[in-house]
């Protein structure tokens, strides 16, 4: 308990003064009593699949949405969150995430980015080049789906749109927000380790890292360039890269979100 105590209360302090998090070496298990239960555990969630096809492309994106099943004000928008799977995950694999963003006022959209019949990710040569033209298909997905909710859903707020991906879906994710900052509000990528984050204050940006899987060089802004910018980036001693799912640990699901709430509250 007074580990994650301490990680907590040195996130706490990144938010504020937008510092570089020192990492704990090593994986810990999370005690699961020292993570009380949230809001988010008990929010009523309606779930709806479906599917929007892309003319131009002629390519079909499924989606995954989240959002409230009690209703709402009339007079309350809710904000539009886009959520991107890892390589080879679903869009229906984040559950636990979504429920967080829909208790935090977010209508959540799930993209499925991989298709069966599509060119399987590269595992040779230089990554930031040879996976490149996927991440611009998945930019150009949700680029699309935003156009769609635009047309179909113009009640929501798209001035305070959060972004966020999980490994291959962050390096889309951080992609699309470098290509498009002035649709993002906020990127939040789980352990994406190929494609660089934004060096920019719009949007804001925090980045959670697990605890096995290292970056590449340069993905990972500087100590220097997370204070210049207002960057936020925390370690997960606990949690390794394949458990920022809806596989973790209900532990880790707890800490996950807490850092992600303190993220969307401030």
């Amino acid at each position: 308990m007074h580990t994650k105590f301490l990680a907590h209360r040195s996130f706490l302090l990144a938010l504020n003064l937008g510092l570089l998090l020192a990492g704990c070496a090593g994986s810990r298990p999370l005690n699961t009593s020292a993570a009380a239960p949230a809001a988010w555990e008990h929010v009523a969630v309606k779930v709806d699949t479906f599917q929007v096809l892309d003319p131009v492309r002629q390519r079909r994106i499924p989606l995954a949405t989240y959002v409230s099943s009690l209703g709402g004000s009339r007079s309350a928008r809710l904000k539009v969150a886009l959520l991107n799977h890892g390589y080879g995950g679903t869009n229906t694999a984040y559950s636990f995430l979504a429920k967080n963003l829909v208790a935090h006022g977010y209508y959540v959209v799930s993209l499925q980015q991989e298709l069966p019949g599509d060119a399987p990710l590269p595992t040779t040569g230089v990554p930031a080049v040879v996976r490149r033209p996927n991440w611009e298909r998945g930019a150009q997905n949700i680029l699309f789906v935003l156009q769609e909710l635009k047309r179909t859903h113009p009640e929501l707020d798209y001035q305070h749109l959060l972004l966020m991906g999980h490994s291959n879906g962050g390096d889309t994710a951080a992609l699309f927000a470098q290509e498009h900052p002035e649709q993002v509000d906020r990127l939040l990528t789980f352990d994406n380790r190929r494609m660089p984050l934004p060096r920019a204050r719009r949007p804001r940006v925090l980045s959670l890292r697990s605890s096995d899987q290292p970056a590449d060089a340069g993905v990972v802004p500087s100590a220097a360039e997370q204070a210049k910018f207002g960057i936020t980036i925390v370690p997960l001693p606990a949690t390794i890269h394949n458990d920022m799912w809806d596989g973790a640990t209900l532990a880790q699901q707890r800490e996950m979100n807490a850092l992600v709430s303190v993220f969307l509250e401030k």
